[in-house]
């Protein structure tokens, strides 16, 4: 996504300003415009002192006080309210910096996940806006509390690079929502499986098995191994759509479509309620799960693997 650079001013001053200048202007005090307009005289001082807003109602009332437009009025309380928004913003990007200096930024701009940009607070802010969350400690109840848990349904507080691992899981939904999937059909990715198969070391192979996936509802991304998070695969489910994530390279075909066939396992014996990440121990991880889709696996690429 490409963005366009945008002016902020510094400073942008609380419209009561200009209504103080006005009323100096015309000779008026507060106790007189508020008869005018209809307004208890401790509003228009508040709005003097910058302690209280400009109201639609309010700008109506000052244009045919002031001769200054009514838009003028709610423009400048818009600005000013904005200004007040993005000073607050700053303040959350600054404790926000220590969380986003835990992650592989370089190799994430490197790898285009992320745009380049210069100072710790424009990478923090794009770290942001590369999950999707408006602070840091949101990141830490979805990853670390599972305080979303339709979402995300394990922690990664116990493992050892969670950073590295959410940043490696977050591309891959991002990579899942450029996808137009079927509703997913059990039937339909139960008789794809031999023709998955079959497809391995053919021109293209992962365009091939990707859209035969995408045909039986089963999205499939490949996404690149970054540093700390050597993940071989992760399998979950976005809503009703269950997603394969893997990393491997695709010229190293057995390997490949060993981890291939052991996540779609995991789709077809384990249900929409858990996510697995390969080569990742975290403290819940279901052994026994693992080892039936190593199974699944197991079977459907013995023949192969025997060559």
């Amino acid at each position: 996504m490409v963005r366009q650079n945008q002016y902020y001013p510094q400073s942008v001053p609380h419209p009561g300003e200009t209504l103080k200048e006005k009323l100096e202007e015309m000779i008026m005090g507060p106790k007189e415009f508020a008869l005018r307009t209809g307004k208890p005289e401790k509003t228009i001082i508040a709005i003097i002192k910058g302690d209280s807003s400009i109201t639609p109602d309010m700008a109506v009332q000052f244009e045919s006080a002031t001769r200054i437009p009514a838009n003028f009025w709610m423009n400048h309380q818009r600005n000013y309210d904005e200004f007040i928004a993005r000073e607050k913003r700053k303040a959350v990007i600054q404790e926000a910096v220590e969380w986003a200096k835990q992650f592989p930024l370089a190799e994430m701009i490197k790898k285009g996940w992320l745009p380049s940009v210069n100072t710790i607070q424009e990478k923090t802010m794009e770290m942001l806006a590369f999950f999707g969350f408006s602070n840091h400690t949101a990141w830490e109840d979805y990853y670390f509390n599972q305080q979303l848990k339709v979402a995300f349904r394990i922690s990664l507080a116990q493992t050892s690079e969670p950073y590295a691992i959410s940043a490696w899981l977050r591309k891959g939904e991002l990579q899942a929502m450029e996808l137009e999937a079927k509703d997913y059909s059990e039937k339909k990715f139960k008789e794809a499986l031999p023709k998955l198969k079959s497809i391995r070391g053919k021109f293209d192979v992962f365009s091939q098995l990707q859209n035969i996936c995408l045909e039986a509802g089963v999205k499939i991304v490949h996404t690149p191994l970054i540093n700390k998070a050597p993940i071989s695969g992760s399998t979950r489910w976005l809503n009703d759509t269950p997603l394969i994530q893997l990393s491997g390279e695709y010229n190293d075909s057995k390997n490949f479509l060993f981890t291939f066939f052991h996540e779609a396992g995991h789709i077809l014996l384990h249900g929409k309620k858990d996510i697995f990440l390969e080569k990742v121990e975290y403290s819940d991880k279901d052994l026994i799960k693992e080892k039936e889709a190593d199974e699944f696996a197991t079977k459907w690429t013995l023949s192969e693997m025997k060559k």
